[in-house]
Protein backbone atom coordinates (compact mmCIF):
# COMPACT_ATOMS: atom_id res chain seq x y z
CA UNK A 1 0.00 0.00 0.00
CA UNK A 2 1.40 3.46 -0.87
CA UNK A 3 2.14 5.97 1.81
CA UNK A 4 -0.63 8.29 2.93
CA UNK A 5 -1.17 11.73 1.42
CA UNK A 6 0.40 15.04 2.37
CA UNK A 7 -2.26 17.47 3.60
CA UNK A 8 -2.00 21.25 4.06
CA UNK A 9 -4.43 23.45 5.97
CA UNK A 10 -4.20 27.08 4.87
CA UNK A 11 -5.82 29.92 6.86
CA UNK A 12 -8.74 27.67 7.71
CA UNK A 13 -11.74 29.22 9.44
CA UNK A 14 -15.14 27.86 10.42
CA UNK A 15 -18.34 29.29 11.81
CA UNK A 16 -21.78 27.72 11.91
CA UNK A 17 -24.41 30.00 10.41
CA UNK A 18 -24.19 33.48 11.92
CA UNK A 19 -22.61 32.23 15.14
CA UNK A 20 -19.14 33.07 16.41
CA UNK A 21 -16.02 31.70 14.79
CA UNK A 22 -15.20 28.18 15.99
CA UNK A 23 -11.85 28.03 14.21
CA UNK A 24 -9.76 30.90 12.87
CA UNK A 25 -6.66 31.05 10.66
CA UNK A 26 -5.64 27.41 11.14
CA UNK A 27 -2.49 26.68 9.14
CA UNK A 28 -0.30 23.60 9.39
CA UNK A 29 0.46 20.53 7.33
CA UNK A 30 0.92 16.80 7.66
CA UNK A 31 3.62 15.23 5.53
CA UNK A 32 2.95 11.93 3.83
CA UNK A 33 2.74 9.09 6.39
CA UNK A 34 3.03 11.53 9.30
CA UNK A 35 1.01 11.33 12.52
CA UNK A 36 -0.01 14.77 13.77
CA UNK A 37 -1.47 14.92 17.27
CA UNK A 38 -3.91 17.71 18.11
CA UNK A 39 -4.40 18.79 21.71
CA UNK A 40 -6.15 21.70 23.34
CA UNK A 41 -8.83 22.64 25.88
CA UNK A 42 -12.41 21.47 25.51
CA UNK A 43 -14.35 23.64 23.10
CA UNK A 44 -11.38 24.68 20.97
CA UNK A 45 -12.75 22.98 17.85
CA UNK A 46 -10.62 19.83 17.65
CA UNK A 47 -13.46 17.58 16.46
CA UNK A 48 -14.72 20.27 14.08
CA UNK A 49 -11.23 20.42 12.60
CA UNK A 50 -11.24 16.66 11.97
CA UNK A 51 -14.59 16.91 10.20
CA UNK A 52 -13.24 19.68 7.98
CA UNK A 53 -10.24 17.54 7.06
CA UNK A 54 -12.59 14.64 6.29
CA UNK A 55 -14.75 16.82 4.05
CA UNK A 56 -17.80 16.30 6.25
CA UNK A 57 -17.91 20.07 6.83
CA UNK A 58 -16.92 22.89 4.51
CA UNK A 59 -14.66 25.69 5.77
CA UNK A 60 -15.97 29.23 6.03
CA UNK A 61 -12.59 30.52 4.90
CA UNK A 62 -9.25 29.13 3.81
CA UNK A 63 -8.65 25.81 2.15
CA UNK A 64 -7.42 22.24 2.59
CA UNK A 65 -5.17 20.85 -0.11
CA UNK A 66 -4.32 17.19 -0.45
CA UNK A 67 -1.68 15.43 -2.52
CA UNK A 68 -3.76 12.68 -4.12
CA UNK A 69 -7.18 12.11 -5.62
CA UNK A 70 -10.22 10.34 -4.29
CA UNK A 71 -8.99 10.07 -0.70
CA UNK A 72 -11.58 8.52 1.63
CA UNK A 73 -10.50 8.93 5.25
CA UNK A 74 -11.35 6.43 7.96
CA UNK A 75 -12.70 7.76 11.26
CA UNK A 76 -12.04 6.14 14.64
CA UNK A 77 -14.12 7.63 17.47
CA UNK A 78 -14.09 7.30 21.25
CA UNK A 79 -17.33 5.33 20.97
CA UNK A 80 -16.60 2.21 18.87
CA UNK A 81 -20.14 2.49 17.36
CA UNK A 82 -20.41 -1.26 16.75
CA UNK A 83 -23.63 -2.91 15.62
CA UNK A 84 -24.82 -4.63 18.82
CA UNK A 85 -26.61 -7.45 16.96
CA UNK A 86 -23.62 -8.28 14.73
CA UNK A 87 -20.63 -10.48 15.49
CA UNK A 88 -17.07 -9.23 15.61
CA UNK A 89 -16.50 -10.66 12.14
CA UNK A 90 -19.63 -8.95 10.74
CA UNK A 91 -18.72 -5.62 12.35
CA UNK A 92 -15.24 -5.67 10.83
CA UNK A 93 -16.66 -6.66 7.45
CA UNK A 94 -19.35 -3.95 7.43
CA UNK A 95 -17.50 -1.32 5.33
CA UNK A 96 -16.45 -4.05 2.91
CA UNK A 97 -20.08 -5.13 2.52
CA UNK A 98 -21.16 -1.52 1.95
CA UNK A 99 -18.50 -1.27 -0.76
CA UNK A 100 -20.00 -4.29 -2.48
CA UNK A 101 -17.00 -6.55 -1.95
CA UNK A 102 -17.85 -10.20 -2.56
CA UNK A 103 -18.60 -12.44 0.40
CA UNK A 104 -15.52 -14.68 0.27
CA UNK A 105 -13.13 -11.75 -0.10
CA UNK A 106 -15.01 -9.83 2.57
CA UNK A 107 -14.65 -12.63 5.10
CA UNK A 108 -11.02 -13.24 4.23
CA UNK A 109 -10.20 -9.56 4.78
CA UNK A 110 -12.22 -9.33 8.00
CA UNK A 111 -10.45 -12.37 9.43
CA UNK A 112 -7.08 -10.98 8.40
CA UNK A 113 -7.68 -7.76 10.33
CA UNK A 114 -9.17 -9.64 13.27
CA UNK A 115 -5.94 -11.62 13.47
CA UNK A 116 -3.79 -8.50 13.23
CA UNK A 117 -5.72 -6.90 16.10
CA UNK A 118 -5.67 -10.03 18.27
CA UNK A 119 -9.36 -10.82 17.77
CA UNK A 120 -9.12 -14.15 15.97
CA UNK A 121 -10.63 -16.01 18.95
CA UNK A 122 -13.55 -13.57 19.24
CA UNK A 123 -14.94 -13.63 15.69
CA UNK A 124 -18.32 -15.03 16.77
CA UNK A 125 -18.70 -12.79 19.83
CA UNK A 126 -21.09 -9.85 20.01
CA UNK A 127 -20.06 -6.42 21.35
CA UNK A 128 -21.74 -7.01 24.72
CA UNK A 129 -19.35 -9.93 25.28
CA UNK A 130 -16.23 -7.81 24.76
CA UNK A 131 -14.16 -5.59 27.04
CA UNK A 132 -13.79 -1.90 26.20
CA UNK A 133 -10.33 -2.52 24.78
CA UNK A 134 -11.57 -5.37 22.57
CA UNK A 135 -14.47 -3.27 21.27
CA UNK A 136 -11.98 -0.57 20.33
CA UNK A 137 -9.83 -3.15 18.53
CA UNK A 138 -12.89 -4.13 16.49
CA UNK A 139 -13.43 -0.47 15.64
CA UNK A 140 -9.79 -0.12 14.52
CA UNK A 141 -9.94 -3.34 12.47
CA UNK A 142 -13.13 -2.13 10.79
CA UNK A 143 -11.55 1.23 9.93
CA UNK A 144 -8.42 -0.40 8.50
CA UNK A 145 -10.25 -3.07 6.51
CA UNK A 146 -10.46 -0.84 3.43
CA UNK A 147 -6.77 0.09 3.73
CA UNK A 148 -7.32 3.87 3.99
CA UNK A 149 -4.46 6.25 3.31
CA UNK A 150 -5.79 8.82 5.81
CA UNK A 151 -7.07 8.04 9.32
CA UNK A 152 -8.73 10.53 11.67
CA UNK A 153 -8.70 9.57 15.35
CA UNK A 154 -11.15 11.53 17.51
CA UNK A 155 -9.93 10.75 21.04
CA UNK A 156 -10.49 7.01 20.59
CA UNK A 157 -8.87 5.79 23.81
CA UNK A 158 -10.11 8.40 26.27
CA UNK A 159 -12.53 6.04 28.03
CA UNK A 160 -10.03 3.20 28.47
CA UNK A 161 -7.85 2.37 31.45
CA UNK A 162 -4.18 3.41 31.27
CA UNK A 163 -2.77 -0.08 30.66
CA UNK A 164 -5.15 -0.81 27.77
CA UNK A 165 -4.63 2.68 26.36
CA UNK A 166 -0.86 2.31 26.35
CA UNK A 167 -1.05 -1.10 24.70
CA UNK A 168 -3.34 0.22 21.96
CA UNK A 169 -0.99 3.16 21.40
CA UNK A 170 1.80 0.68 20.75
CA UNK A 171 -0.39 -1.36 18.42
CA UNK A 172 -1.36 1.76 16.46
CA UNK A 173 2.30 2.60 15.90
CA UNK A 174 3.05 -0.97 14.83
CA UNK A 175 0.21 -0.85 12.29
CA UNK A 176 1.38 2.55 11.07
CA UNK A 177 4.88 1.18 10.59
CA UNK A 178 3.46 -1.48 8.27
CA UNK A 179 0.96 0.58 6.25
CA UNK A 180 2.29 4.16 6.51
CA UNK A 181 -1.00 6.04 6.45
CA UNK A 182 -1.23 9.72 7.29
CA UNK A 183 -3.11 10.43 10.51
CA UNK A 184 -4.51 13.22 12.66
CA UNK A 185 -4.99 12.16 16.28
CA UNK A 186 -7.10 14.26 18.66
CA UNK A 187 -6.47 13.59 22.33
CA UNK A 188 -6.64 15.30 25.72
CA UNK A 189 -3.56 13.36 26.86
CA UNK A 190 -0.25 15.11 26.24
CA UNK A 191 1.57 11.87 27.04
CA UNK A 192 -0.41 10.04 24.36
CA UNK A 193 0.14 12.86 21.87
CA UNK A 194 3.90 12.78 22.35
CA UNK A 195 4.10 8.99 22.23
CA UNK A 196 2.22 8.69 18.94
CA UNK A 197 3.12 11.71 16.90
CA UNK A 198 5.74 13.22 14.67
CA UNK A 199 4.41 16.66 15.65
CA UNK A 200 2.00 18.04 18.25
CA UNK A 201 -0.36 20.89 17.34
CA UNK A 202 -1.68 22.82 20.35
CA UNK A 203 -4.92 24.71 19.80
CA UNK A 204 -6.15 27.66 21.81
CA UNK A 205 -9.79 28.63 22.09
CA UNK A 206 -12.35 31.43 21.55
CA UNK A 207 -11.94 30.91 18.64
CA UNK A 208 -9.76 27.85 18.06
CA UNK A 209 -6.34 28.91 16.79
CA UNK A 210 -2.94 27.28 16.47
CA UNK A 211 -1.01 28.28 19.61
CA UNK A 212 2.06 26.12 19.01
CA UNK A 213 3.41 23.40 16.73
CA UNK A 214 5.97 21.22 18.49
CA UNK A 215 8.34 19.00 16.55
CA UNK A 216 8.77 15.59 18.13
CA UNK A 217 12.32 14.27 17.55
CA UNK A 218 11.84 10.99 19.44
CA UNK A 219 12.90 8.13 17.16
CA UNK A 220 10.68 5.34 15.90
CA UNK A 221 9.90 2.57 16.65
CA UNK A 222 8.54 3.49 20.08
CA UNK A 223 7.49 1.06 22.79
CA UNK A 224 6.94 0.92 26.55
CA UNK A 225 10.65 1.62 27.11
CA UNK A 226 10.18 4.94 25.30
CA UNK A 227 7.86 6.19 28.03
CA UNK A 228 10.56 5.55 30.65
CA UNK A 229 13.25 7.52 28.81
CA UNK A 230 14.39 10.97 29.84
CA UNK A 231 13.95 12.46 26.32
CA UNK A 232 10.33 11.32 26.28
CA UNK A 233 9.64 12.79 29.71
CA UNK A 234 11.29 16.05 28.66
CA UNK A 235 9.18 16.18 25.52
CA UNK A 236 6.00 15.60 27.55
CA UNK A 237 7.02 18.26 30.07
CA UNK A 238 7.65 20.79 27.31
CA UNK A 239 4.33 20.12 25.60
CA UNK A 240 2.49 20.22 28.93
CA UNK A 241 4.05 23.59 29.73
CA UNK A 242 2.92 25.03 26.40
CA UNK A 243 -0.60 23.68 26.91
CA UNK A 244 -0.72 25.20 30.40
CA UNK A 245 0.16 28.57 28.87
CA UNK A 246 -2.86 28.23 26.59
CA UNK A 247 -5.13 27.27 29.48
CA UNK A 248 -3.92 30.20 31.59
CA UNK A 249 -5.09 32.63 28.89
CA UNK A 250 -8.70 31.42 28.94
Amino acid sequence: MPEGPAIALQNLGKRFGTGPLVLEDISFRAASAEIVAIVGPSGCGKSTLLRLIAGLLQPTSGRISTAGEGIEPAFIFQDPTLLPWATVEANIALPLRLKGIAGAERLRTARLWARRLGLEDALTYHPRQLSGGMRMRVSIARALSLQPSLILFDEPFGALDAITRNRLNEEILALHGESRWTAFFVTHSVTEAVFLSHRVVILGTDPGQVSAILENPLPFPRNFHTRESLPFQQQVAGATSRLQEVLSRR
